[in-house]
């Protein structure tokens, strides 16, 4: 369990499995997030592949946060994962990290793109053991933005 910063309303923040449910909070922080959201109909099709990993973190009856996780032959990609505005910088994405790293067993590695801007979010992944591969050029069609390439073995 994460748990957010001391204060009068403080709550316990658990990570389970995403449900379609969740679709429209996800929509909410997805448009929040990022200058390029997945659409809804991006959510429905990862949620229905049974061989993927997504997880929302919530507290309460509100969603904090989620990750999306793809398995593709012998290797998991991580698709996707954001946490609420109002939630960051509490633990919230570490969490889904942690969880998402249990649940695919640590027997097939792992990847990921990242904005090369994104310092706090390629930090994160170095403290559980991501190293850089490499840069996709103008990964990111908003603002042709470069993606740092990351696998965890």
């Amino acid at each position: 369990m994460l748990s957010k910063e001391p204060s009068e309303t403080t709550r316990e923040v658990g990570v389970r499995r995403l449900a379609y449910s969740d679709l429209p909070a996800v929509i909410a922080i997805e448009r929040r997030s990022f200058p390029t959201p997945w659409s809804l109909a991006m959510f429905v099709l990862e949620l229905s592949k049974p061989s993927g990993i997504c997880l929302a973190a919530s507290s309460g009856q509100d969603l904090l946060g989620y990750v999306v996780c793809s398995r593709y032959d012998q290797v998991w990609h991580l698709m996707n994962i954001a946490v609420s505005p109002d939630h960051r910088r509490r633990g919230v994405a570490a969490g889904l990290l942690r969880r998402l790293l249990e649940e695919a067993g640590g027997v097939l590695p792992l990847t990921l793109e990242v904005r090369v801007s994104n310092r706090e979010a390629i930090a994160m992944y170095e403290r559980y053991g991501f190293r850089s591969a490499g840069v996709r050029p103008r990964y990111y069609h908003d603002n042709g933005e470069d993606a740092l390439i990351m696998w965890l073995d």
